[in-house]
């Protein structure tokens, strides 16, 4: 059940990532290298650190999801210029389901909560970044990072903490991937933002 958590945050992120493509003017290709990077950069980074074989790697599964977001945006397109606010939608949903998987995955296979944690967030925040450098963007961790990390934080340390319970498994993911959602559409919809990065502009 957790592969399937892992794909469908692969799925909303790819969605976040081809969006972001559109509103570049990226063709087809680059909104599909975008989303693909964005969807699997953190869960592949998480791997590498476990010094496991990248997920992405040995299921088709992981390489056809991106590309079914991208075709839903391309086809979609036409209308995306009117509901772009979404991208915030997806983004959030992505952030909470990779902290999660991230941090589950890295206690399964023995880290302390504390690494777990760190490693769920890496896993989360990752993919954001690496699709805001590559659209050209200022990364959103550096000029939102309290409010786009912490979610992440949050939701890594409840994952954690259920886990030392014996309380893992999908439900357990699942409520933390919800709350790391909440409080980043919150973040958005409040417009907080960190006290120390005012100063860092967004760059469309």
């Amino acid at each position: 059940m957790n592969q399937l958590l892992d794909l469908v945050g692969i799925f909303v992120f790819a969605l976040s990532g081809a969006l972001v493509g559109v509103r570049r003017r990226l063709d087809v290709v680059g909104m599909a290298v975008l989303a693909a990077m964005t969807a699997l950069g953190g869960g592949i980074l998480r791997d590498l650190i476990l010094n496991v074989p990248p997920a992405a790697f040995s299921s088709v599964g992981y390489v056809l999801t991106p590309l079914i977001a991208t075709a839903i945006v391309f086809f979609w397109h036409p209308q995306v210029e009117r509901v772009m606010p979404v991208v915030n939608v997806f983004d959030a949903a992505g952030l909470g389901l990779f902290c999660a998987v991230g941090t589950e995955k890295a206690m399964d296979y023995g880290l302390s909560p504390l690494h777990a944690v760190l490693l769920g967030v890496t896993t989360a925040v990752g993919g954001g970044v690496l699709r805001d450098m590559l659209a050209g963007q200022i990364p959103t961790l550096l000029y939102d990072r309290q409010f786009y990390a912490v979610p992440a934080m949050l939701g890594s340390a409840v994952m954690a903490v259920l886990y030392a319970l014996e309380l893992h498994g999908w439900p357990a993911t699942l409520a933390a991937a919800v709350l790391a959602f909440v409080l980043r559409i919150a973040a958005v919809y409040f417009r907080l933002q960190a006290p120390l990065a005012r100063g860092v502009a967004a760059r469309d």
